[in-house]
């Protein structure tokens, strides 16, 4: 249809079209979410009678499906015997760390009440996950996908799939998860490994202990993106698919180099997304997560299976397993994680290329060199940090830190970053963090197993890997022209692993082990990045529903400002408490109404700047004709 009309309405037209493109190219939108969290008995992802933490009657939890800059609003309804919170693994919580739902920042959910969350998705794309984050919680479940899609005036660097699926893969153990927790707090001896390896909650395909497995639909001739995670509590895994390759693209919000891999290894908190062809003949084909350094007597009982379906097709997977790399083979996973690069031409969230902004030429301001160990502590086992064993305090440290009171909760900087602090301990480890500095980190695993690390706040570029002991001259051997950005690194047994970060997201940062065991234990600290300018376009100010706990049952009166210091910002008002979670709906009920905001069980999504565009040119088009 042509436009018919005089060129200032063409130009108005134009415009108006531009501005409001401008708009979309900056602004997202707003999703509501409301999560009803549950114990279900019924679920049996082994046969076994356990409690499995569930979201709106969903194990895994609904996904997070986002785009760039867009506000998410999750009201959080504890229905659960015990406190809850929620954290957004790899989601940098710009400027915000009052919402990253760990226990240093957030007080817990209490059992019968709500809480909503209300994050922005800032200058992210990618592949991520969220899950429970006390009290050993994730083993139960809990957890559940998050994507960040472009905005549409970006360009992504791959075609557009023909679908995308999410793959949270993980160890699960079938004894409870509290009964577990018990076992592991009480220095238990009868814990063993995990019992199997699960997909979004399913089995392995025709094991005869599990009542269903995962399966995902292909048609011949497509490509498709997988989004895969791992979401267990101890075990890498090898990610491998019957006679088909895998085509890496990105891994927590980082365009990579597209390598092809015929197996990828995924550690504990880490998040991939592959293109996959379906170039076979029309069959079914094994997918595959077998975990690392499990011992060939045990593996194959344990390895997670799920099937490659091809559509119209009706021939079953058949004949063995894929074959991996052997699961003691470090030095292929150390080689396979060095060729994993930046993707330096591309843009991610923003347009300029990733590579505009990288650590070729950084001056380093702070070292930390983190040594993760297990210990005895007045007879008892823990894992620490440089022999400090966390001890988390009933007052979140952000609560302390922004009303000006940490006494009784901790002390800044009690505890070296560097070095040993003497015999193990425990204590609340809280480290500062030079704002816009870049501060280098090494991990140094000194066990017999694999750990991960993983920084709240930011992404980091990982750049270097080594075994044995770091020294000052690790550092000739680091990539420091690509290396990718990530938020958790693996550290490999007796080895060191090496990060920077640029601390330019003022707030107070979890830094811990992914390892469940290790971080319940003690293996975590935190990182205050300090701004002194109380502008919230620096750091923002309490949310106006801030819960209140431990020596805060309710807002302090601001502190009187030091001599030729700023005040600190008026602390917000203090709300009614929420009322105590509701039943669940029936199936089919009319949702109920909204009070300020409208929420609902599935995704709410407003209307778009694009369909706003879309209107108005429309509207230009109709006059035009007139």
């Amino acid at each position: 249809m042509a436009f018919v009309g005089n060129n200032s309405s063409l130009q108005l037209l134009l415009g108006t079209s531009f501005v409001l493109l401008a708009s979309v190219a900056v602004n997202g939108e707003d999703f509501f979410h409301e999560w009803r969290v549950a114990i279900d008995t019924t679920i049996k992802p082994v046969l076994a009678n356990q409690p499995v933490i569930t979201i709106n009657g969903m194990f895994p939890g609904p996904l997070i499906n986002a785009s760039t800059n867009d506000d998410i609003h999750i009201n959080v309804f504890n229905g659960m015997d015990e406190p809850i919170l929620f954290t957004w693994n790899g989601i940098q919580q710009r400027l915000n760390s009052w919402q990253d739902g760990v226990s240093g920042t957030n007080c817990p959910i209490q059992p019968g009440k709500n809480w909503t969350y209300l994050f922005q998705m800032k200058d992210q794309i990618g592949s991520f996950f969220y899950f429970p984050s006390l009290n050993f919680q994730k083993a139960g479940g809990g957890f559940g996908p998050i994507r960040i899609n472009n905005r549409i005036v970006i360009s992504v660097p791959f075609p557009k799939p023909a679908a995308e699926y999410d793959l949270l893969i993980g160890d699960w153990y079938q004894t409870s998860y509290k009964e577990v927790r018990s076992m592991i707090l009480n220095g238990s001896t009868n814990l063993g490994p995990p019992d199997k390896m699960l997909i979004n909650g399913k089995g392995p395909y025709l094991d005869p202990s599990t009542k269903s497995y995962e399966s995902f639909t292909f048609t011949s001739g497509k490509t498709y993106r997988l989004r895969i995670s791992n979401v267990g509590s101890v075990w890498s895994f090898n990610f491998r698919i019957q006679n088909h390759k895998m085509l890496l693209v990105e891994t927590e919000g980082s365009y990579t180099n597209q390598t092809t891999f015929e197996s990828l290894d995924v550690h504990v908190g880490q998040s991939y997304s592959v293109l996959v062809t379906a170039d076979q003949k029309a069959a079914d084909y094994y997918i595959v997560a077998a975990p690392k350094m499990v011992n060939a007597d045990k593996i194959n009982s344990v390895t997670a299976v799920g099937i490659l379906h091809y559509a119209n097709s009706t021939t079953n997977a058949t004949g063995p397993l894929p074959i991996g790399p052997d699961p003691f083979d470090l030095q292929f996973s150390i080689n396979q994680a060095k060729s994993i690069r930046w993707n330096m031409t591309t843009g991610a969230a923003r347009p300029n290329p990733q590579g505009t902004f990288n650590v070729t030429n950084v001056t380093l301001s702070q070292t930390f060199i983190l040594q993760g160990s297990k210990a005895e502590i007045d007879g008892e086992s823990f894992y620490t940090v440089n022999d400090v064993s966390y001890t988390t305090p009933t007052t979140p440290l952000k609560l302390a830190d922004h009303f000006g009171d940490r006494s009784g909760v901790f002390e800044l900087d009690q505890f070296s970053t560097n070095s040993s602090n003497g015999s193990p301990k425990h204590g609340v480890f809280v480290a500062s963090g030079n704002h816009k500095g870049w501060l280098e980190i090494v991990f140094k695993n000194n066990l017999d197993v694999m750990d991960s690390w993983h920084l709240d706040g930011f992404g980091f570029f990982v750049v270097g890997y080594g075994e044995g002991e770091w020294r000052n001259q690790s550092r000739l051997t680091y990539n420091i022209y690509d290396p990718v950005v990530r938020s958790t690194v693996q550290v490999y047994p007796k080895a060191w692993s090496a990060v920077y970060a640029y601390l330019d997201n003022p707030g107070m940062w979890n830094l811990r082990s992914q390892n469940l065991r290790n971080w319940y234990l003690g293996q975590e600290l935190y990182i205050r990045v300090y701004d002194a300018d109380p502008d919230p376009a620096k750091e923002r100010p309490p949310p106006a529903n801030l819960l209140f706990c431990g020596k805060f049952s309710s807002p302090p009166p601001p502190p009187a400002p030091a001599p030729n210091a700023p005040a600190f910002p008026p602390p917000p008002a203090a709300l009614t408490p929420p009322p105590p979670a509701a039943s669940p709906p029936p199936p089919n009920a009319s949702p109920p109404p909204p009070s300020t905001v409208p929420t609902s069980l599935a995704l709410s999504r407003q209307i778009s700047w694009f369909e706003n565009i879309m209107m108005v040119i429309i509207a230009f088009l109709c006059i035009g004709q007139q």
